[in-house]
């Protein structure tokens, strides 16, 4: 876990815990952690309603694989989630109070927000994502006048904002490398069931592209477009499947189960490099990616030959859930990624 003054200076560096060693005590600290989970009613992102009631403080790390150390790059006393790297790996953006951010990276790997121009009025949750061509920005947001959040494409800056669905509730997660099409998880007809479907960038009708009856979450794309990566519960608790990009086949017939630990695993992202692939474990018995403040493990494993290694080193014990790292948020140098820890507030 992060233990950091009020008054911790973003220059700093932060040398994280490796958990080869010490599993016993991550456990006991995730089951107490657990228990004291404030449950939350949707399995989704809240948007900014939701935040006014969490009094936290707000850390965005970058890890690097190289050393093994997390250095601070921002931190606030609110809720600032989900970093995403620039496709050029000049900046970061995070989401907070409803709007979206950039945050360039000055020479001492520090940053200052800039919020992005997005119109008022959209609230905009924690789901979104450059493209790989860095021409355009993909979010969800809740439209003025609008009952849930859809998924939207802009400019990279914010401007030029297109609908891309009209059915609710629809989560944006992940672009395909050719920047042409997005994924997105989402519930339709009422189901209460979420599954994975896909919409072209350039517009039209979207596609589902699972159809096992189990909730599904967090599309992320392999980098050589094959594949698809997700979290699922078809197991009976969440863990990470994969599927081919053009959709899973009959009865999900073409998924695969690619990790299933202990844990609770939740939102798999693939390196640019497609070498690694990184994802948050909840405490086990952890019913939702809500909790904010449960103790959870960013892990790794590699992936070698289209072949996704069987053990995972855990490189991250932190406080932090929802918000932490739902979106891809490598760095283009494969060496790098970020995320986001929390800490209670009085």
């Amino acid at each position: 876990m992060h233990i950091s003054r009020e008054g911790q200076k973003a220059k700093e560096q932060v040398k994280m815990k490796d958990m080869s060693t010490g599993a016993g005590r991550f456990f006991r600290a995730a089951m107490i952690a657990a228990c004291i989970a404030s449950p939350l009613i949707s399995a989704h992102a809240q948007g900014a309603n939701s935040e006014a009631s969490q009094h936290l403080r707000s850390r965005l790390f970058i890890y690097d694989l190289r050393d093994g150390s997390s250095k601070l790059v921002y931190t606030q006393a609110s809720i600032w989630e989900a970093p995403n790297w620039s496709p050029d790996g000049k900046y970061l953006i995070s989401n907070h109070d409803g709007g979206i951010y950039k945050l360039v990276l000055k020479s001492d790997s520090t940053a200052s927000p800039q919020k992005l121009a997005i119109p008022a009025g959209y609230s905009c949750n924690n789901d979104k994502a450059l493209s790989p061509d860095g021409r355009k920005l993909a979010f969800s947001a809740t439209p003025p006048g609008d009952k849930g959040s859809e998924v939207l494409l802009a400019d990279a800056d914010g401007t030029h904002l297109q609908q891309m669905t009209h059915n609710v509730p629809s989560y944006f997660h992940g672009w395909s490398p050719d920047s042409k099409t997005l994924a997105f998880v989402a519930q339709r007809g009422g189901s209460g069931q979420y599954d994975i479907y896909a919409v072209p960038a350039a517009g039209g009708p979207e596609v589902r592209l699972n159809f096992d009856p189990h909730q599904d979450d967090g599309p992320d794309y392999s980098p050589d477009g094959k594949w698809i990566y997700i979290n699922s519960d078809r197991t009976g608790k969440e863990a990470v499947w994969r599927f081919p990009a053009t959709g899973a086949g009959p009865n999900d017939v073409k998924a695969q189960m690619v990790v299933n630990d202990d844990l609770q695993d939740w939102f798999p992202h693939i390196s640019p490099d497609g070498t690694k692939m990184v994802y948050i474990g909840y405490p086990a018995g952890t019913p939702t990616h809500n909790p904010r403040n449960v103790i959870i493990a960013l892990k790794l494993v590699n992936i070698s030959n289209d072949v996704v290694a069987k053990d995972a080193k855990t490189l991250v014990q932190a406080t932090g859930g929802q918000g932490s790292m739902n979106v891809n948020s490598w760095a283009p140098d494969s060496m790098r990624f970020a995320y986001v820890t929390y800490e209670a507030l009085p």
